[in-house]
């Protein structure tokens, strides 16, 4: 193990206060990844991601004393300060873009190129309709279900009780059940879940 990961993050964040420029390179290499995917899944556009992850640790720099660890991880933290500058970022441009094609996502995996393009189409069905939800659903599906955090850590990100996590997350899986249900009636998914939670 190197000196880098037996340093907690906490540990790092107070080297980068004190002026060790180690301690944000290593905060950086350590979470930039997270941040970055959260940003992406949030709005759709790697440019936006690109500008988010830069930004969230510019805000690091300037606002590190804000960190309370009693409040949550850093990394709760660092995803908090994200989601914040993703919502500033869609409300100012009032945008949202589909995700690029990730061709690592694409690899045959001996199943055939069909396989390869039902998982393919599967994947983009369910990140476009992630990117159609209210920004209060999206931000805890991207949260609990693809970053993987706990509830916990989700509602200090987000600034918000464990419950409101809990209830948003059953809201937005509800919303997503009906939007990639595909329709039996002729009418489009969408339109029906839109009438059904008007």
């Amino acid at each position: 193990m190197t000196a880098e990961t037996e340093t907690s993050d906490a540990e790092l964040l107070e080297l980068m206060k004190a002026g060790n420029e180690e301690g944000l390179s290593a905060l950086y290499r350590r979470r930039s990844r997270a941040v970055h995917r959260f940003a992406l899944q949030m709005c759709g556009s790697q440019a936006v991601a690109d500008d988010v992850t830069q930004e969230v640790f510019m805000a690091l720099i300037r606002e590190g004393n804000n960190y309370d660890p009693a409040k949550g991880t850093l990394h709760a933290f660092l995803l908090g300060i994200a989601r914040n500058h993703v919502l500033r970022r869609l409300r100012r441009e009032r945008f949202y873009v589909s995700i690029e094609e990730n061709a690592a996502e694409h690899k045959a995996d001996g199943q055939g190129p069909l396989a390869d393009f039902s998982r393919g189409e599967t994947i983009k069905s369910v990140r476009s309709a992630i990117l159609t939800l209210p920004e209060r659903y999206r931000e805890v599906v991207v949260l609990c279900d693809l970053q993987e955090l706990s509830y916990q850590e989700a509602a200090a990100a987000l600034g918000c009780a464990v419950g409101t996590v809990r209830s948003r997350l059953h809201r937005a899986r509800t919303l997503l059940i009906a939007k990639l249900r595909p329709s039996t009636e002729g009418e489009p998914a969408e339109v029906k879940s839109a009438r059904c939670f008007a």
